[in-house]
């Protein structure tokens, strides 16, 4: 058994990953459209029929855009936190809005979604990682501002992972950003800077890591063939993709046996150097 992932987008236009064990799948964040999501899961060959349940990181639009229409027309619950739901302003059909916690995994088919809190500015900020029965385990880390123990403990336990690398500290320092977002996106609850999510890939990655998607890159303050090129110096065998904000991924099945290599199940591979980016 293995573990099947994707980025239907990633960036302040829009975020939403898919995870999936073949016959039950999740989606962390809807922020882009009912529409976009559908056409992109129809090009990848991936039933929406599958998937099983939206997990919310947090209100911000680019995190939720899609999940109201989504949840209505598949009938999909939506794993959100009170304070996120109200401060998100989503309206959810009766019986689709269900709670968790952090800590406290959620079962999902045979998924197991288990929410850590991070360091954002919003009001109740999770992440996740996601484990199959065979125990291959995929996580999604963006939107942080802090690499706190919660997000290195849980990125230790991936085989894959959706990672934050949000800006190049020189490219946001002579950009044309105001002064206040420049110091919001640095702050202790923004985002992670390319050198802060190298720092934790190369500290405390497990061993086991097969696969690094970098994700939520800025389009003024960084740029894709930065960071593919930082990353790969230091990878050793883990592979190194680059999340694009304009398309969807490939899908990549992630397997437990110890001579398997990453496979694609479908479409070109968005590293640094290709294009859309």
């Amino acid at each position: 058994m293995s573990l099947h992932i994707a980025s239907l987008n990633s960036g302040s236009n829009g975020n939403c990953y898919y995870i999936s064990n073949g016959s039950d799948a999740v989606l962390v964040d809807a922020g882009i459209s009912c529409r976009e999501t559908e056409r992109r899961m129809m090009r990848m060959g991936l039933p929406l029929g599958q998937v099983r349940a939206i997990f919310i990181t947090h209100e911000h639009t680019d995190h939720i855009r899609g999940a109201e229409v989504l949840s209505k027309k598949y009938g999909i619950p939506v794993y959100i936190t009170e304070l996120t739901y109200l401060n998100g302003r989503l309206k959810l059909e009766p019986g689709l809005k269900m709670p968790f916690s952090a800590g406290c995994p959620v079962s999902v088919g045979e998924l197991t979604v288990t929410p850590f809190t991070k360091w954002h500015d919003a009001s109740e900020p999770h992440s996740f990682i996601v484990t199959a029965a065979c125990g291959v385990t995929a996580g999604v880390f963006t939107d942080i501002g802090t690499a706190c123990e919660q997000v290195s403990h849980h990125l230790r336990q991936c085989h894959a992972a959706f990672l934050e690398a949000n800006y190049d500290e020189k490219m946001l320092e002579e950009g044309r950003y105001p002064v206040y977002l420049k110091r919001r996106i640095r702050s202790a609850e923004g985002h992670l800077s390319n050198d802060q999510a190298l720092d934790l890939f190369i500290s405390h990655r497990s061993p086991e890591m097969q696969l690094l998607v970098l994700s939520h890159l800025s389009a003024e303050n960084n740029h894709p063939q930065l960071v593919y090129d930082a990353f790969s110096r230091h990878a050793n065998g883990t592979k190194i993709v680059i999340a694009s904000r304009y398309e969807e991924s490939e899908v990549f099945r992630i397997h437990l046996q110890e001579d398997a290599a990453v496979q694609p199940t479908y479409g070109p591979v968005f590293y640094a150097s290709g294009s859309g980016m």
